[in-house]
């Protein structure tokens, strides 16, 4: 009964916990600032990858986030981010991993 009571807590939780990630869409009418020129520092080693900068919406307008560099994942690649422009608007496409 206990294990029982345990694993309904443990889902409920989890269910809690996943029902703020809910994203939503946010359409832009302009498009973005072209991108920045970075200077890109040196490495901190050959397992790290380069995130670069991208232009994101905050607060009715955009505002750049300079790019860094990351520890890669291993056996996958970054792909970077990008801005689409559709029937609504701007909307960003975050960068993953593949």
């Amino acid at each position: 009964m206990r294990l029982r009571a345990f694993w309904i807590a443990t889902f409920a939780a989890g269910v809690l916990a996943l029902s703020g990630c809910a994203t939503r869409t946010v359409y832009v009418r302009t498009a973005p600032p072209a991108a920045r020129k970075e200077v890109r520092p040196a490495s901190p080693g050959a397992t790290h990858v380069w995130k670069a900068g991208h232009w994101t919406w905050k607060r009715g307008r955009y505002k750049w986030v300079p790019g860094h560099w990351e520890k890669s994942r291993r056996g996958a690649h970054w792909t970077p981010g990008h801005w689409k422009k559709t029937p609504r608007g701007w909307v960003w496409r975050p960068g993953h991993w593949k």
